[in-house]
């Protein structure tokens, strides 16, 4: 093999090729049958999931032993683990996709088959999310630690929950630009090591900054109000704590919370694809069209 060739193996994808890649990629994920789309959007849910228990376990207990910006960095190193298994495993997510707003731009897809994408990702993965965070609890997840994984699962709910609409829809912004820029470096790159790698910085970076992420607070605010909700007595007891210090944590308060997480989200994730867009495809002034 010729020494060039060699180099271009392993060098990454520049990033109008990425723009192309994120086109095709788009393209195909609106064409996907429901059967299909479901499926690999409720995988993407689980996926997410585990990345939020994850983070959860690696959080708790650590008040008073770790400073918060390194606790907040593990925290974020753990969650990272959900979005490398949705690009290399291969799951369609919500947040990831609003890229497909390249897609549209292209022409490449419709308005109504981009809708129904998002929309059966952003369905699929609850569904995926609700049923981990179930499980977790059945599995006493929340116990470890003497009740310090549940008390973090529900602390970080509570400070979800109480979050006003504009703060947390400027959360949603920030947080699934750096998302939707992990998923992008993940287009440029050329095996799954590579992939992994240009993953972990976006993601621990919005973890650590405690971003708001739609399909994450999907797995943790139902599995905090779950432990709210149904933790025993020892439970309480061993972790020195009740369930009304969490009482801001509801399935209405849940649902106040996504609303602006969620349209926060498509407005980074469209704003990242968009640029790209702008910058890589877009057909200027005398250049030549197909």
């Amino acid at each position: 093999m010729p020494a060039d060739a060699a180099v271009d193996v392993v060098e990454v994808r520049p990033p109008d090729e990425i723009a192309t890649e994120a086109c095709a990629k788009g393209t195909t994920k609106a064409e996907l049958d429901f059967g299909t789309l479901a499926v690999l959007a409720l995988l993407a849910g689980v996926y997410i999931s585990f990345g939020g228990l994850f983070a959860i376990v690696s959080l708790a207990g650590s008040d008073g032993t770790m400073a918060f910006g390194a606790a907040q960095f593990v925290a974020g190193l753990g969650f990272s683990l959900g979005l490398i298994l949705v690009i290399v495993g291969g799951a369609e997510l919500f947040t990831g996709n609003t890229l497909l707003i390249i897609a549209l731009a292209e022409g490449k897809v419709g308005f109504g088959a981009l809708l129904r994408a998002l929309g059966l990702a952003y369905v699929f993965n609850l569904v995926g999310s609700l049923s981990i965070a179930a499980l977790a609890l059945m599995a006493g997840a929340h116990v470890a630690g003497d009740g310090a994984v549940g008390i973090a699962a529900l602390e970080m709910a509570d400070a979800k929950v109480r979050l006003a609409f504009g703060p947390a829809l400027a959360s949603g912004i920030l947080a699934n630009m750096l998302v939707c820029l992990a998923v992008w470096l993940a287009f440029g790159a050329r095996s799954a090591a590579d992939k992994v790698l240009v993953m972990i910085l976006p993601i621990a970076a919005f973890v650590a900054a405690g971003l708001e992420h739609s399909i994450a607070n999907m797995f943790i605010i139902p599995f905090g109000w779950m432990v709210q909700q149904f933790a025993d007595a020892g439970f309480w007891a061993t972790a020195g704590a009740s369930a009304g210090d969490y009482a801001a944590v509801t399935l209405a308060s849940f649902l106040g919370n996504l609303l602006p997480v969620t349209i926060g989200n498509i407005i980074g994730g469209f704003a990242v694809g968009g640029a790209y867009w702008f910058a890589y495809l877009r057909k200027r002034p005398g250049t030549a069209t197909d």
